[in-house]
């Protein structure tokens, strides 16, 4: 482990930025890409939509938002799936984009721990802006977390926290993800690896800590140098650094440059001048007025992630209260004859248990490997259905008072199939600047609380802080 103060050991502290500075200069609507839930996060006030219809799009920038989520779950599709679901967005956003009037620029979020279809995304946005005719200069990387401790210092990304230290990301357990898995922590290696070769780490741009902290126009001239798409990899070690990138970001693009960016949760906070939102008070997570009538007494957590950081959460959680838990059997799901009478049995007894208060749905039992990559993906599916399902009939029998969604997919399938979720406003975060709550706009569940936690962020703690805080609800 190494401590932040080695790391930063002789780098300046960067001038303070207000980030009203950032505001009075925008001039274009961030779409953002999410390739899964988790990257609302950092944001509050703004416009989700997990389906990208142009009357989707349309609705979201007619809000007035400066920043709109389009919900891809692109990380959990195949390559050639992920590239048409990215493609279909840019040209329903081009397109609404004319019809309100409201200029345009894209966000390709993915994962602050580098797992995710990179290059594909952001070469997909960038084709489709070019065929438009327009014509990217740069790809800005800027992963960085530090509110879930990842940080990028030197060109190297880490993973950890200022009272544990740091680590390379390259010797997380993120980095042995069986899809999205490498093995390079420095930035300009990891893109290299990552496009085989095809851009060689001497042709990435690195902006240092040091210099975006000291040399504003030395940044502004690295962002000018960009052409043809050449990836630009920032440090960042706190949220002024990120201000910093969006100040020179903001000058280099009103003197013509044009930026694809493929960043971690915080960015788009920073790039709209967005104060981060204090965590959210019991009387702030209330249900909305909107919401169905409801006899239950407390929420459904449904848990999915398999990380080791959530099954530390759901411990933490089983310690603190005396919430009962219902286990999706992974064999009984893949087994036909079984499957369906036991999501009906799992669903059945959620619903009845709400009446007293909070249950966990999780998935659990032995692991079940595929014979090849295609076999793996349909079991993965398939649990992901059942799901789905669990939640689908739950909702119907007896409307939660909150639903928490652990795990990035099961966030996005539980969201927009388990709840018919199509429309949503991000209120904020639950802890501070993770673990987003979502007010529904439409869906059976509309104006119930919905809560999307990311498997890999917070402490052992977490889980049990967030629902208390909604039980104070109750």
């Amino acid at each position: 482990m190494i401590t932040l103060d080695e790391l930063t050991a002789r780098i300046p502290e960067g001038p303070r930025v207000d980030p009203a500075a950032i505001t009075e200069g925008l001039n274009r609507v961030l779409i953002v890409l999410d390739d899964d839930p988790t990257g609302t996060q950092s944001i509050a006030d703004l416009p989700v939509v997990t389906g990208w219809t142009v009357a989707d799009l349309t609705w979201a920038l007619s809000t007035g938002a400066p920043a709109v989520y389009v919900m891809t779950n692109s990380r959990s599709l195949d390559a050639q799936d992920a590239a048409e679901v990215n493609a279909e967005v840019v040209t329903h956003a081009l397109e609404a984009s004319r019809a309100t009037g409201r200029a345009v620029a894209f966000v390709s979020r993915a994962d602050s721990t580098l797992r995710g279809h990179y290059p594909l995304e952001p070469d997909t946005i960038a084709d489709l802006l070019e065929a438009d005719g327009a014509r990217v200069d740069g790809i800005i990387l800027s992963p960085a977390f530090p509110d879930a401790g990842r940080i990028t210092v030197h060109g190297t990304h880490y993973a950890g926290s200022p009272t544990t230290g740091y680590v390379p990301v390259g010797q997380t357990e993120f980095a042995r993800d069986k899809t999205f898995g490498f093995r390079s922590s420095e930035l300009a290696a990891w893109v290299e690896e990552k496009t085989g070769g095809a851009t060689p780490a001497g042709d990435v741009i690195v902006i240092d800590l040091a210099t975006l902290r000291t040399d504003p126009d030395a940044v502004v001239a690295a962002l000018r140098g960009a052409r043809d798409r050449a990836p630009i990899a920032v440090d960042c070690v706190e949220e002024n650094d990120l201000l910093l990138l969006s100040l020179a970001l903001q000058k280099a693009e009103e003197a013509g440059s044009t930026f694809v960016y493929r960043v971690g949760p915080p960015f788009v906070r920073a790039r709209i001048g967005q104060r981060p939102h204090l965590p959210l008070t019991p009387d702030q997570a209330q249900p909305a007025s909107v919401a169905p009538a409801t006899d239950a007494r407390g929420g459904l957590i449904v848990v999915g992630s398999h990380v080791g950081l959530t099954g530390r959460q759901v411990d933490a959680l089983r310690a603190a209260t005396a919430t009962p838990e219902l286990v999706l059997d992974v064999p009984t799901i893949l087994d036909p004859r079984r499957r369906d009478a036991h999501v009906l049995d799992i669903a059945r007894r959620a619903a009845a248990a709400l009446a007293e208060g909070n249950v966990v749905v999780r998935r659990g039992g032995a692991f079940v490997p595929g014979r090849d990559p295609e076999e793996s993906l349909d079991f993965a599916r398939r649990v992901s259905a059942a799901v789905v399902e669990a939640v689908q009939r739950v909702v119907a029998a007896r409307c939660p008072r909150f639903v928490i969604a652990k795990g990035g997919i099961t966030s996005s399938d539980v969201a927009s199939k388990g709840l018919g979720i199509s429309r949503a406003i991000v209120r904020g975060p639950m802890l501070p600047g993770i673990i987003s709550l979502w007010e529904p706009q439409d869906g059976p569940a509309a104006g119930v609380p919905y809560i999307v936690f990311a498997g890999n962020v917070g402490d052992d703690d977490s889980l049990a802080v967030v629902v208390k805080t909604l039980n104070t609800t109750l």
